[in-house]
């Protein structure tokens, strides 16, 4: 046989080739998603001129700003005829546009404590996958604890609402065996007695542990609209679940009752349930009865945000197949561990998107309380601190910081429900 009818056969593999420059690294990147095509290159083109405008046009404003001035007329004179912010509005009032301007400077720590301790209380909620399930009893005594910290008080009164909550949890399980509709009355009575027994002990006990107390109208700036949405966003989403499924029920007096609210809620601006916390709801009250401002709009705004949760929710519902609700059955499941197990995390999942919609819009709703004379952060802006003669005239700076602090929040919002929904997925498409 001769030498060139011996075949040859490699003994080991040669080293990848790395692609080419142009199917790699950041020019791969351009290419399939700013040049893709020509009209996609155009586009391009026309963005990048109007970003490089815009870039160039508003540079000098900041670049020149002013950070230390005493006012608008000394921020001006030291601009002396150039461009530029007077952001020294910003340093000068910042404590307003946070906490108002009656809320006492050396209590700002208490709010700021209470905001630090958000995060900790939300984390094994928002992330439960990752934390331990020890921290949620740090979350279920966040809402006392809070409440103490930002409006002061005997540590009497959490804690005796807390008890009331404990109460009412321990009949509602007791008397589950018996009808739910029979242990939910029966917790909401036991938590009654509880919290009435509280207001015959509380006033003897006025000065256990007490913080300076801080009425709600001396409460301000983005602090307001901070507990306006926490406060709302949370208590919306357990009756927006409650509402959605009595609008289901098979019950004529409970779904009519869910309908009419929901479809009159989701009739009536915002705007005019607000008039209504804060000049209408006094009328219905015993003469001399003092019912808080911030309480009457918390009650509107859950109201509000409930209906329309409770349409997102349906909608999750009824998007989920008729065989779910067959499965619940034949494994023998009663309707509460039916919707508890099966039928409500897959409904809650679907509705995810539309939910955090509301939300997001619900926070930023939150600037309308400023019509109904209650000084958040665009109430401070629009009142005290353009009303004084210092800063007449400065908008752009004040309401560009309004900007920034609700899209921090709302986009932080927003991330996390995609990273939320990530995290949910079943499929492996």
């Amino acid at each position: 046989m001769s030498r060139d009818n011996i075949a040859f056969v490699r003994t080991h593999m040669l080293p990848e080739s790395p692609p080419p420059a142009a199917e790699r690294g950041a020019v791969k990147w351009l290419r399939e998603n700013l040049f893709s095509s020509v009209g996609n290159t155009v586009l391009t083109l026309v963005a990048a001129y109007v970003v490089i405008m815009l870039v160039v046009s508003s540079a000098p404003w900041f670049y020149n700003g002013i950070w230390d001035s005493p006012s608008l007329s000394a921020c001006r004179e030291m601009l002396d005829g150039r461009t530029g912010a007077c952001f020294a509005v910003l340093t000068e009032r910042w404590n307003q546009l946070l906490f108002g301007f009656k809320y006492p400077p050396a209590l700002y720590w208490r709010p700021t404590l209470a905001f630090v301790l958000l995060f900790v209380a939300l984390a094994p909620v928002l992330f439960y996958r990752y934390m331990p399930r020890g921290l949620l009893i740090l979350t279920g005594l966040y809402p006392f604890i809070a409440y103490w910290l930002i409006w002061g008080g005997s540590l009497m009164v959490p804690v005796f609402a807390l008890l009331g909550v404990l109460a009412g949890a321990l009949v509602y399980r007791r008397m589950l065996t018996v009808s739910a509709g029979v242990a939910v009355l029966a917790g909401i009575v036991a938590a009654m007695v509880v919290w009435w027994a509280a207001g015959r002990v509380t006033p003897s006990l006025a000065d256990v542990m007490a913080l300076q107390p801080v009425a709600s109208r001396d409460m301000g700036g983005f602090m307001i609209n901070l507990m306006l949405g926490v406060i709302c966003v949370s208590l919306s989403l357990p009756f927006g679940i409650l509402l959605a499924l009595g609008r289901q029920s098979s019950m004529p007096i409970i779904k009519w009752i869910c309908v009419v609210f929901i479809e009159f809620i989701r009739g009536v601006p915002l705007i005019t349930l607000l008039f209504v916390a804060n000049v209408v709801l006094a009328y219905f009250l015993p003469p001399g009865t003092t019912f808080d401002l911030i309480l009457r709009v918390i009650i509107m705004i859950t109201m509000f945000a409930s209906a329309y949760i409770a349409e997102v929710i349906r909608g999750g519902l009824a998007a989920l197949p008729r065989g779910q609700y067959e499965a619940a059955d034949s494994l023998g499941l009663d309707y509460a561990q039916a919707m508890q197990f099966v039928i409500l995390p897959q409904a809650l999942k679907i509705s995810i998107p539309g939910i955090v919609n509301v939300a997001v819009g619900l926070f930023k709703d939150t600037t309308l309380v400023s019509i109904i004379s209650m000084f958040d952060i665009v109430g401070m802006i629009r009142g005290p601190i353009l009303a004084s003669t210092e800063w007449n005239g400065v908008y752009w700076e004040l309401f560009g910081f309004a900007c920034v602090l609700f899209f921090i929040t709302c986009y932080g919002i927003s991330q996390y429900s995609q990273w939320l929904e990530r995290e949910l997925r079943t499929d492996h498409r």
